[in-house]
């Protein structure tokens, strides 16, 4: 029995071609990505410590103090919400440095097309 539809392997409406990209503009954007995955691989890294890393070790961390409460009461009341907090104020913050410096890159880069028409 045959198929109802022949199979065609063109498209109606095929994808746009994509704009193309300077090699200026293709390592901002190399260097924009690595930067945010850095950035992620170092917040996480934090945030692991804070949940698994202290409560592991917190029968070797009895003796210290902080705020008058040993340190690992204070992270299970209080500490690991407000690194948790510090961690998302970091990423935002360096975020938008990351994104200004990219939008810099992209009016370098407009300027410079400009130039050359």
């Amino acid at each position: 029995m045959a198929a109802p539809h022949p199979h065609s392997r063109q498209t109606i409406n095929p994808l746009p071609e994509p704009p193309p990209v300077s090699d200026a503009m293709a390592r901002a954007h190399q260097r924009y990505w690595r930067f945010n995955l850095i950035l992620i691989a170092a917040l996480m890294v934090i945030g692991f410590s804070v949940s698994f890393i202290v409560p592991i070790a917190s029968s070797g961390l009895t003796g210290v103090r902080l705020f008058g409460f040993s340190l690992p009461f204070y992270v299970g009341a209080q500490g690991a919400i407000l690194v948790y907090l510090a961690l998302i104020v970091v990423y935002i913050v360096s975020m938008q440095f990351a994104d200004r410096a990219l939008q810099r890159a992209f009016e370098a880069d407009a300027a410079a097309r400009q130039a050359n028409r």
